[in-house]
């Protein structure tokens, strides 16, 4: 028996529901805004949508992956400038890993926006370097260099991340 429509809008359906959130915390760590990673995600999964009888047999996950950093990146090389806000955000008492990962989501956004998702790609999204350059569309070489680069950036700029005094437990910055 051939699949139907039905069929094909149920299973893209499924891999929505069960890949969103994962798919959405990654848009959210590339982008640091969650309007645009809502946006960002929205668009990829209308691409994945359009293709889906194509592309559900393959990897569905690693499609809307690719899409995802690729726009980002689209977005970042449109918009060459900085969201300024006339008021400081309000200051929130933190516990010490609410500290950390805001200090990880503040150097992430002082990274420039490759380096940022290579960063995203290889240890939250845990891909290989041939994969992180694969989902690009770069070379490994570039995945290293833009790797190692934002490792040394992020060291810099928070040196409290690879901190090994208790601080930091669990979320050292590891080239």
């Amino acid at each position: 028996m051939a699949p139907t429509a039905t069929d094909g809008r149920d299973g893209y359906v499924a891999f929505v529901e069960s890949h969103q959130h994962r798919l959405l915390r990654a848009a959210y760590l590339v982008c640091g805004n969650r309007h645009q990673a809502e946006d960002l995600l929205q668009d990829a999964l209308l691409k994945l949508a359009l293709r889906w009888s194509s592309v559900r047999e393959g990897d569905p996950a690693a499609y809307v992956r690719s899409i995802l950093y690729r726009d980002a990146v689209s977005w970042w090389r449109r918009r060459r400038r900085e969201w300024l806000s006339a008021q400081p955000p309000e200051q929130v008492a933190v516990d010490r890993d609410g500290a950390l990962r805001l200090a990880l989501h503040q150097a992430l956004g002082q990274l420039p926006p490759r380096q940022r998702a290579v960063v995203v790609l290889r240890y939250f999204e845990d891909l290989t370097e041939a994969a992180t350059a694969e989902v690009l569309g770069v070379s490994v070489g570039t995945v290293k260099s833009q790797c190692h680069d934002a490792l040394r950036r992020l060291r810099t700029v928070a040196p409290e991340l690879g901190r090994d005094d208790g601080l930091a437990s669990g979320m050292e910055v590891k080239p």
